[in-house]
């Protein structure tokens, strides 16, 4: 089997790519192992995630499903008072921020929809286990090898393979791209799992919508999250310290159901019954970060090479919005842009790492100074903060917000040419000092305690 380009993963980042890619008039392969529709987390989209859904012509889809509005995010304080709240806007031809909205999902309705989209706009849908990417005498990514559900093995042969099998990270694994280094964060984990009861606001006033997300602060390194994701059920989850989880010595299930009565007083008022009805997940040590994912034939997207902390919901905007980039990118390549280059693709791994590198900067300010963090959002710098919730990371960055930030976490940002990155000055990311993940070790710190049986 040959084509243009091969997608490993079906979810919002592989099915963007695809779309874009056929808008571009290139032919696409989709490698997804999971039957769907699957369960999945990250139900929340910025405003510029409903951005990209606008521009692949799918708003009315959105809006016929019947998913949740989203106007913005409203922090709460630990004692449960003195919430901020951040609204979704847009900026318009003359760059005035006016007010939009973006949507909550269930990722497993969300996602089909997607894949049955891109299928519908020629993608080929391949069912499958990648297991081995296919290269070239001069080291070139080629293809994919393929394990399909009866077991027989497919060389699918390809012009770029588009990586975008998220926090399985394929290619990181298969150390064609350089090295994977584990983020701090303070070793954090996330407990997670949905809802069928709640107490919803609903006000008039924009952050008072139904469908905002919630945001439970309790100290640093600690916090829950409320999600809706449709009329009756919610998306709820707890993430703190491993050691604080480890030294409670609780099940999932009892870990869960304390700390979301306990963590802080609002989030305890807004569920006097906790009724679960979905399974309870449990991610560890989830920060990482990917060094060299492009290169010759390929390009890794979204979660499958850089993941920071999951408190602002930017990850399903980054996947997609990395997607559109990537499918002009690979257009570029195919008429013959840095064709010989040693890293054809050394130009956009630059632009989305500084994108990156934006939100990495403003998560780390608002946990390292809180109080300072929302005086900016709601004083100092306020356009700027809601042009970064909504994902306007890229172009215009850094802002002077975003400079005020790295001021207060006495923090540089230097690029060079190629593939050099920037190593902030006091990052909790240090190459020379991150630990190496090393996908062959399967004893994991956390394996005993987080899998008890609930």
């Amino acid at each position: 089997m040959k084509t243009d380009a091969v997608i490993i993963g079906g979810g919002p980042g592989g099915t963007a790519s695809s779309m874009f890619l056929s808008r571009l008039g290139m032919r696409s392969v989709i490698v997804e192992k999971e039957p769907f529709p699957r369960y999945h987390i990250g139900e929340s989209m910025t405003g510029e995630a409903g951005g990209v859904l606008r521009e692949l012509g799918l708003e009315a889809d959105m809006l016929a499903r019947k998913h949740p509005i989203k106007h913005g995010v409203r922090v709460f304080g630990p004692s449960g008072k003195n919430a901020w709240f951040v609204p979704v806007m847009k900026r318009d031809a003359a760059g005035e921020l006016k007010d939009q909205f973006t949507w909550q999902v269930r990722r497993s309705d969300f996602d089909h929809l997607m894949l049955e989209e891109a299928s519908a706009r020629g993608a080929e849908i391949l069912r499958g286990q990648a297991t081995e990417a296919i290269l070239g005498d001069d080291g070139a990514v080629r293809g994919v090898r393929v394990r399909t559900p009866e077991g027989r093995m497919l060389k699918v042969e390809s012009q770029v393979l588009l990586d975008c099998s998220g926090q399985t990270t394929f290619l990181a694994n298969q150390r064609v791209t350089g090295p994977k280094y584990r983020g701090n964060y303070d070793k954090q984990i996330a407990i997670f799992t949905q809802v069928a009861s709640g107490i919803r606001d609903h006000g008039e006033a924009r952050d008072a919508q139904p469908g905002n997300t919630l945001i439970f602060y309790q100290k640093k390194f600690h916090w829950a999250w409320w999600i809706p994701v449709d009329d009756e059920v919610i998306s709820v989850g707890v993430v703190c310290p491993a050691a604080y989880f480890l030294e409670k010595g609780e099940s999932k299930r009892e870990f869960l159901v304390r700390e979301l009565q306990e963590i802080n007083p609002e989030l305890r008022r807004r569920l006097p019954e906790i009724d679960f009805v979905e399974d309870i997940h449990v991610i560890p040590n989830y920060s990482y970060q990917v060094r060299g994912f492009t290169g010759k034939g390929f390009i890794c997207i979204g979660d499958a090479h850089r993941f920071i902390d999951p408190i602002f919901s930017f990850g399903l905007y980054v996947t997609m919005k990395e997607a559109e980039f990537a499918a002009a990118a690979v257009h570029d390549h195919f008429a013959g842009r840095h064709r010989d280059a040693a890293n054809p693709f050394a130009a956009y791994q630059r632009y989305v790492e500084q994108g990156i590198d934006v939100l990495e900067d403003v998560l780390d300010a608002f946990w390292e100074n809180p109080l300072a963090f929302a005086l900016f959002v709601h004083s100092r710098h306020t356009p700027d903060m809601i042009d970064v919730f909504a994902g306007r990371i890229y172009d215009d960055q850094p802002s002077k917000g975003v400079l005020a930030f790295r001021r207060m976490l006495e923090r540089e940002r230097v690029y060079g040419e190629g593939d050099d990155y920037s190593v902030p000055i006091g990052s909790r990311y240090h190459p020379e000092r991150a630990p190496i993940w090393n996908a062959d070790d399967a004893a994991v710190e956390l394996t005993e305690a987080w899998m008890r049986d609930e």
